[in-house]
C-alpha cells in the first residue's frame, strides 16, 4: 500500500511537471492564434428604420442564405395594438412597431421580399431551410376576439408563394422550425376555453407537426396537461418541445421528445417542476433549462440516449443551453456565483468550458454553433444594455467580430446568433441613429476566394481582443438589446436546431 502511495504520488508531481510546458505552449498557441478579416454585409430593410433576425430561431443556412423581418415604409394600421407574438418575441423589439414589416430572404447581394397573407399585414421569417423554404407567420387581417390584438397563423413560403398552414381551430398559430422535408412544428391554438394557456390567448395551446401530406397534427401533451410547444424538429421528423403534465393552475411543466408511432415521451427535470427544451439536433438529443429540487436554481441540460444530464453552471444558480450541433457540442450561458454570466462551451465527458468575454466584459453568452465547433454570441454588460457580436474558436480568446470588419462601415455588430459551416455569421448590429440592421459575415478566407472588399491578411488573436472594439456602445430602445434581457428574465423558449445543407 505504502508503495503504490508513494507512485501515485509521484505521478502527480511528474504530471504537475509535464503540465506546466504544456499550458505554456497552450497559451502561446492562443496568443498565436489567427483570424480571417470578414466581409460586412448589411441586410438592410424595405424602406423602414429596421430589420432583424428572429431571436432564439435560426435563419441562416449553409449555402449562405439568411431570413428574418424588415421594415417598409408602410405604417402600421393597427399601431399602437400588436401581436405580442410577432412584436416582442419574434421580431425583438421593445414595444410596438410602427411600421409594416415584413419577412425576407438575402442571398448572394439579393434582398428578397417575402410578403405576407393578404392585406396590410406584417409577417416574419422564424426558419431558413437548406432548399431555400422558409417558415414563420404572419398576420391574417382579423382581430382576435378573445384578445383584442392582431391574429397570426402559422405561413411556409415556397417557391414564391405564402401558404397559411391553418390552426387546431383556435384563432392563431405560429412556425418555430422546419427541416429539410419542409415538416413545420410550432404552437397552434385550439378552440378548447384555457385560463392557463401558455400563450395566453384564451384557449389551449398545443404543439404541431405540419406537412403537405397530412395538414396540421396536434401532438397531444404529457399526462393530464392541456398544453404544449412544440420548438424544434430534426430531419427524422422528431420534434422537441415542452408541456404541462397536469391541469391544477399552477400545471408543472416537462419537456418532452415526440417520435412518430411512438408518441411523446416525457424528458422529466433535474429535480424541480419544471424544464424547458430549446432545440433537438439529428442524433435525437435535447437540450434546454431546468429547475432543480426545490426550485430556487435553473440549470441547462441535455438529454441523450434516455438520460437527463445536468450540464452545470460556474457556480451560480442559473444557466441556458441555448444550442447545439449535430456532435453533442452545447453552447449557452451559465452563472457564476456573483450570477453575472458567461458564455460556455460543453461536450460530454470534457469539463464545462468558460468562454470567457471581451476585454473584462461583465457577461457573456453563446448563442451558436456550427458543426467545427466555432460558437457565436456577445460580450458585455449584464443587462444587455452595451453588448458587442463574439466569435470563439478553437480554444483561444474570445473574440471582438467588430475588430475583424473593416473601419467606418457604419454598423457596429451587437450579437452574433448564427453561424454555419461556412463560417459564415448572421446576428444584429445598430446604426449611429440607433436603428437596429441585421448583418451577415464573410470570412476573407480560402472558402471565398476573389470576394469583392474582402482583406485576405490575418489578424492576430491578441489583436482581437485587446482593444474595447466599437461594437460596445449602448443601444437604442428600438433594438434587440432589451429583449434580449427580457428573455434571461422571462426565459423564452425560442430556439431550433443547427444550419442544414
Amino acid at each position: 500500500m505504502k508503495s503504490r502511495t508513494l507512485m501515485y504520488f509521484a505521478a502527480i508531481t511528474l504530471f504537475a511537471a509535464l503540465a506546466i510546458p504544456v499550458q505554456l505552449a497552450a497559451q502561446r498557441n492562443k496568443d498565436k492564434q489567427k483570424h480571417h478579416h470578414y466581409q460586412l454585409i448589411d441586410v438592410g430593410t424595405f424602406g423602414g428604420p429596421l430589420s432583424l433576425y428572429p431571436a432564439f430561431q435560426l435563419a441562416l443556412n449553409n449555402q449562405g442564405a439568411v431570413a428574418g423581418c424588415a421594415d417598409t415604409s408602410v405604417s402600421d394600421p393597427n399601431y399602437p395594438n400588436f401581436n405580442p407574438f410577432l412584436t416582442v418575441y419574434q421580431f425583438p423589439l421593445a414595444g410596438p412597431n410602427a411600421y409594416i414589416f415584413h419577412g425576407f430572404q438575402w442571398q448572394k447581394g439579393t434582398l428578397n421580399d417575402l410578403g405576407a397573407l393578404p392585406g396590410v399585414n406584417s409577417s416574419c421569417v422564424n426558419w431558413l431551410n437548406g432548399r431555400g423554404d422558409a417558415a414563420g407567420l404572419s398576420e391574417n387581417g382579423a382581430i382576435d376576439p378573445l384578445t383584442g390584438w392582431p391574429e397570426v397563423e402559422a405561413v411556409l413560403w415556397k417557391d414564391g408563394q405564402v401558404t397559411p398552414l391553418g390552426t387546431l381551430g383556435g384563432n392563431e398559430s405560429f412556425a418555430s422550425a422546419m427541416n429539410n422535408r419542409d415538416q413545420v412544428v410550432g404552437p397552434a391554438l385550439n378552440a378548447i376555453p384555457d385560463a392557463i394557456s401558455m400563450l395566453g390567448a384564451g384557449t389551449q395551446t398545443r404543439a404541431f407537426l405540419w406537412d403537405k401530406e397530412n395538414g396540421m397534427q396536434d401532438l397531444g401533451t404529457l399526462g393530464t396537461g392541456n398544453d404544449a410547444f412544440a420548438v424544434s424538429v430534426n430531419e427524422h421528423g422528431e420534434v422537441a418541445g415542452f408541456s404541462f403534465t397536469d391541469f391544477t393552475s399552477t400545471p408543472p411543466q416537462h419537456s418532452f421528445i415526440w417520435k412518430k408511432d411512438r408518441g411523446m415521451r416525457d424528458l422529466g427535470t433535474l429535480g424541480g417542476t419544471y424544464s424547458q427544451a430549446t432545440a433537438i439536433n439529428n442524433r435525437a438529443q435535447v437540450i434546454g433549462s431546468s429547475d432543480l429540487e426545490g426550485g430556487n436554481a435553473r440549470h441547462p441540460f441535455i438529454w441523450s440516449q434516455g438520460r437527463l444530464k445536468d450540464i452545470g453552471t460556474f457556480g451560480g444558480l442559473f444557466g441556458n443551453a441555448n444550442f447545439l450541433n449535430d456532435a453533442g457540442e452545447v453552447v449557452g450561458y451559465a452563472n457564476l456565483p456573483d450570477q453575472s454570466f458567461h458564455a460556455f462551451f460543453w461536450k460530454d465527458n470534457f469539463k464545462m468550458t468558460d468562454l470567457g468575454t471581451v476585454d473584462g466584459d461583465a457577461c457573456s453568452e453563446g448563442w451558436g454553433i456550427n458543426s467545427k465547433g466555432q460558437v457565436v454570441g456577445h460580450s458585455g454588460a449584464c443587462d444587455f444594455s452595451a453588448t458587442r457580436a463574439t466569435l470563439w474558436k478553437d480554444g483561444g480568446p474570445m473574440v471582438d467580430l467588430n475588430i475583424l470588419i473593416t473601419p467606418g462601415s457604419g454598423l457596429q455588430l451587437l450579437v452574433a446568433y448564427s453561424i454555419n459551416d461556412r463560417g459564415e455569421i448572421a446576428g444584429d448590429g445598430i446604426l449611429a441613429n440607433g436603428d437596429t440592421h441585421a448583418f451577415l459575415l464573410i470570412p476573407c478566407d480560402e472558402n471565398h476566394p476573389g470576394v469583392e472588399g474582402c482583406d485576405y491578411s490575418l489578424v492576430e488573436g491578441t489583436a482581437a481582443v485587446s482593444q474595447a472594439g466599437p461594437g460596445f456602445r449602448s443601444a437604442s430602445s428600438r433594438g434587440v438589446l432589451p429583449h434580449l434581457w427580457n428573455r434571461h428574465r422571462l426565459n423564452i423558449p425560442f430556439r431550433a436546431t443547427g444550419p442544414t445543407n
